[in-house]
């Protein structure tokens, strides 16, 4: 039998109804189905779905949005014809499998014993020979033969023309499961499209359509949530999120729409023991596990499990995923640090999540808690060893260096846990954030000089950039600050230039002492920032120092004056040090390598804070972490459905590629002898036998089976 790519024809009925059951029925129509759901299947895979439309505006532009918008691209899964092509494949399958069944199951019965004779002669694999038996004994030992090699065989007596005998036709079958394979792979289809279509979002969509359910897009506590947005526990399909925060309870799922969410009631709550989660050395995530409590809300059972990822745990039918988990807002205790003037610093508690409202001066901010993490694992291999700037290093000096499958080279590593961090917003009265990630605990990044680190970036498609501020021997940033506060001081400064002046000139001298502190003074208040830059803006740090020379210096003397000043500068902000430790009443610094890599850390944060863009840091001082656990919610009772699919379509594609239909004929006919030959019986002592194979494919295989076979059954062996 072969398979046609035309579809089923019917007899009655108009032309319009004949055409379309023969196009949808037919094979070619299936093939164009099954493309469009493979190209919609790309689209649904590569574009996130169910996201918020401003997700897409920001990526593709208000136009283009609209666009995709329109034709559904954003729920390919629930589209209308996304559904409308699954219907078609379904209907089309199971036309083709309704109009081949019939034609497959009686091939099944037939082993076509009837075939013509002279047929034979017309295969690649033929072979004749002559036997010294009779048929009938030659037809019984052949068959004999076959059906112990698995075939299956029936023979057929029949009258040959011209003979006394009768001639012997013995049809034997192999591999029958090759055409139950094209059955099982097509029912499979259909099986697997049935189930999508019952585990998929259309039962949800039926509701929203005929049932008066709608997404909802406002805020505020779900159970305020009115009914029209609530789906009922009784729900047949549903796919969720479910957030819990440890010590809480829930029993309402989230079903992420691309217009907004449905809440789904479940019929039962879930309580968060305890949310564990454990860490390679590396710092990923090692296991994601929740201590629950199923509580029933008809009986009031309390049920103890353990959810963890790939471990879901089901009960009445819903089935408990660990999807992820998140902050259950954890309080955080922040303290304020002015980077400018002479402010004091405060203290800000919060929740993560939450927000709290700031002013500096005229200036009113909203402080943004978004994330707090405990525990920050990096890389420090090889960071500071080899003379590194660290103002052009992260916390890892590069993510890859080398990339792809094929780099066998062994990257040393160096894994530290460098304590929490805090990320915050700060958004101004126009509502334009900055995001910050600042770490509670120093850092040593190599160099031996423990510095905090706070970055900033403008945008979450930026990396951080991090302001780096030297630790004092205490390992806060009081000293820091303390220098940041006197060099904001004009009184102090002058102090200090006196100072430094007095200790740099001998007391012979004397004449350098008004040039000297002239050039200190300078120098100082440049760096504090005290004068206007090329744009009118009050500028500092080196930059400014910079600036200074490059318009008041010779090219020439650039490079001289640009080490004399430094030095100057130098020398001015350790006397201001030294000034700012008197003034808390603390011992003066030690002149030694631990206090010039202080000094020479301090110079730069205080040259790269006039670039950082907020005018103080959040530094966090404590915290009480408190874990929430993201679940994932379905009832699915169309998965066994595709699990019987997936299995019917393994078994159908196994038994069309892998298993050969074989049919073989043997044609047994008297050979006429002379009449002395005659037996006493009347019979003829040999037998003319015509033997050919068919298959359903040209293999090899079929090649060397034949030849078996002829050695086997007509003795017949090639050389």
């Amino acid at each position: 039998m072969t398979d046609s790519t035309q579809g089923l024809s019917i007899k009655s009925g108009s032309p319009a109804l004949r055409s379309t059951v023969e196009l949808l029925s037919s094979m070619r129509f299936s093939i164009s189905l099954l493309t469009l759901i493979c190209i919609a299947s790309v689209i649904g895979t590569v574009l996130k779905q169910h996201e918020p439309l401003n997700n897409y505006v920001n990526q593709f532009g208000p136009f283009w949005a609209e666009v995709f918008a329109r034709v559904s691209l954003y729920s390919v899964y629930s589209a209308w014809w996304f559904l409308l092509i699954l219907a078609f494949l379904v209907t089309s399958t199971s036309l083709c499998i309704a109009r081949n069944t019939p034609k497959i199951i009686a091939d099944l019965k037939t082993n076509k014993e009837n075939i013509r004779a002279q047929s034979l002669k017309a295969f690649g694999h033929r072979a004749e020979a002559v036997l010294n038996e009779t048929p009938e004994v030659a037809a019984k030992r052949i068959g004999h033969l076959l059906a112990g090699g698995g075939w299956k065989v029936k023979l057929q007596e029949r009258a040959v023309p011209g003979a006394r005998e009768q001639g012997w036709m013995v049809a034997a079958r192999a591999g029958a499961v090759n055409k139950v394979g094209y059955i099982a792979a097509h029912s499979a289809i259909v099986l697997v499209c049935l189930g999508g279509l019952l585990d998929g979002d259309l039962v949800v969509r039926a509701q929203m359509w005929f049932n008066g359910k709608v997404a909802y897009a406002g805020g505020g506590m779900i159970a305020d949530v009115k009914p029209e947005h609530r789906l009922s526990d009784k729900n047949p399909t549903f796919r969720g999120n479910l957030l819990v925060t440890e010590g809480t309870r829930s029993s309402t799922a989230v079903l992420t729409q691309s217009d907004g969410i449905l809440i789904q009631d479940l019929p039962f709550a879930v309580e968060l023991k305890k949310f564990v989660v454990e860490y390679y050395s590396t710092g990923m995530p090692k296991l994601f596990a929740s201590d629950i409590v199923i509580h029933d809300n008809e009986t009031g059972a309390k049920i103890p499990a353990r959810v963890e990822v790939n471990h879901p745990v089901a009960y009445k039918g819903v089935e408990i995923f660990q999807s992820s988990f998140d902050d259950g807002g954890s309080t955080v205790k922040l303290k304020a640090l002015p980077l400018s003037g002479s402010a004091k610093p405060f203290e800000v508690d919060g929740v993560v999540g939450g927000s709290s409202q700031l002013t500096s001066g005229n200036e009113k901010m909203t402080l943004e808690y978004t994330k707090l993490r405990v525990i920050n694992v990096e890389n420090f291999a090889g960071n500071g060893a080899q003379g590194v700037d660290v103002r052009k290093v992260d916390l890892r000096q590069s993510i890859d260096e080398r990339m792809g499958a094929a780099n066998k080279a062994v990257t040393k590593k160096e894994l530290r846990n460098v304590g929490p961090s805090i990320t915050y917003k700060l958004r101004d009265a126009a509502g334009q954030a900055r995001e910050f990630n600042n770490y509670m605990l120093p850092v040593d990044m190599g160099n031996g000089e423990p510095i905090f680190l706070m970055g900033v970036r403008e945008s979450p498609s930026e990396p951080f950039r991090y302001l780096r501020l030297p630790a004092d021997d205490k390992d806060s940033l009081d000293g820091f600050l303390r220098i940041r506060t006197a060099l904001a001081d004009p009184a102090l400064r002058d102090l200090a230039v006196g100072r430094y002046v007095s200790r740099a000139v001998d007391a012979s001298r004397q004449d350098l002492v008004k040039p000297l502190t002239v050039s200190a003074s300078r120098a100082l208040d440049l760096f504090a920032g005290v004068s206007l830059g090329k744009d009118g803006k009050p500028t500092g740090g080196l930059q400014a120092v910079s600036d200074f020379i490059e318009t008041n210096v010779p090219e020439a003397e650039r490079a001289k004056a640009g080490d004399v000043l430094i030095r100057i500068l130098n020398g001015a902000l350790f006397e201001l040090t030294q000034i700012s430790l008197e003034k808390a009443g603390l011992k003066p610094l030690e002149i030694n390598d631990k206090t010039q890599g202080f000094m020479t850390q301090a110079v730069i944060a205080l040259s790269d804070i006039q670039a950082y863009p907020a005018p103080m840091v959040f530094q966090l001082a404590d915290f009480t972490q408190v874990q929430a656990s993201v679940f994932q919610v379905s009832r699915a009772p169309g998965k066994n459905i595709v699990y019987l699919g997936c299995a019917l379509l393994i078994l159908g594609v196994f038994a069309m590629l892998y298993i050969r239909e074989r049919r073989l004929w043997v044609w047994l006919t008297p050979q006429q002898t002379d009449a002395n030959d005659l037996p006493p019986e009347g019979g003829t002592l040999k037998t003319s036998a015509m033997m050919a194979l068919s298959t359903n494919r040209k293999t090899m295989d079929g090649d060397h089976e034949f030849v078996q076979l002829k050695s086997k059954l007509i003795g017949i062996k090639d050389e």
